[in-house]
């Protein structure tokens, strides 16, 4: 008996050591959704892997890949990704899925934007009505595509009528709730926080709110110390049929949140 424990402690000790650590930098949609809590475990399972995850903006995930701070990154601002890819920090760069951006706000609708398609004319209802609008702030995805719609739309909310929060997409749907305020969002991450925030859909189904994510590795010609076969690992298996039905399979309270894509391989 004693044998036997003392076998099992010395293979659950070489099988820790061998456990490989991925860190893998992300937008706080994936992590905030319940995503990654979804998708994860079956691909550490498959590959004796753990993958740490830290969950920030777009521009700061992005930040930390060329840093050398993590091996992959999981982000979705397609200009900025292929900004990042084409400068030499990352490599492997393919689609993984897709939701879309949608305008939330109070029920009540006090700027008179609900049920609408166009979201720079609902943009320039924000930016002349009564209600605050508040912004992400943190150079996120979500906070880079909203001040293109501002900039687009030709108008913008002044004074303390716009709060740039510099929060993640939860934390905002919590203050927008709070405040009776407006806000633009993903939709999984909404999905997440609607009931605890009683948002309501203002504005969706604009061309303009696609939202596509993509997968990075960190450049190892940058930085030795990155994990490149993991990252690899990470990225072949979230664009593998496997992975990409498990994205598929992400439903809280049965709505799908995230659609696979995968399939093109960003030029090197």
């Amino acid at each position: 008996m004693k044998r036997w424990l003392l076998l099992t402690c010395v293979l659950c000790a070489i099988n820790a050591q061998a456990q490989q650590i991925i860190r893998l930098s992300t937008t706080t949609s994936t992590e905030n959704s319940g995503l990654l809590a979804h998708v994860l475990p079956a691909f550490e399972a498959r590959t004796n892997s753990k993958v740490h995850v830290i969950s920030v903006g777009t521009g700061k995930a992005l930040e930390l890949a060329k840093n050398g701070d993590v091996d992959v990154t999981l982000v979705h601002a397609r200009a900025a990704e292929d900004k990042f890819v084409a400068e030499g920090w990352g490599v492997d760069r393919r689609d993984v899925m897709y939701n879309d951006f949608i305008v939330v706000g109070p029920a009540a609708d006090p700027s008179g934007v609900k049920g609408g398609k166009d979201v720079l004319a609902a943009f320039r209802k924000l930016a002349a009505g009564p209600a605050r609008f508040i912004s992400r702030g943190d150079n996120s995805g979500t906070d880079i595509m909203e001040k293109a719609y501002w900039k687009q739309a030709g108008a913008q909310p002044v004074g303390a009528q716009y709060v740039s929060a510099g929060l993640g997409m939860g934390e905002v749907l919590n203050m927008a709730a709070e405040m009776g305020a407006y806000t633009l969002t993903d939709r999984a991450t909404y999905g997440a926080y609607q009931a605890r925030t009683g948002l309501a859909v203002m504005v969706e189904g604009d061309q303009r709110m696609f939202n596509p994510y993509g997968i990075i590795a960190a450049n190892p010609a940058k930085h030795a110390g990155v994990n490149y076969k993991g990252a690899r690992q990470l990225i072949e298996w979230l664009t593998s049929p496997e992975g990409q039905a498990k994205i598929a399979q992400f439903r809280p309270a049965g709505q799908q949140l995230f659609f696979p894509n995968a399939g093109q391989l960003a030029a090197q």
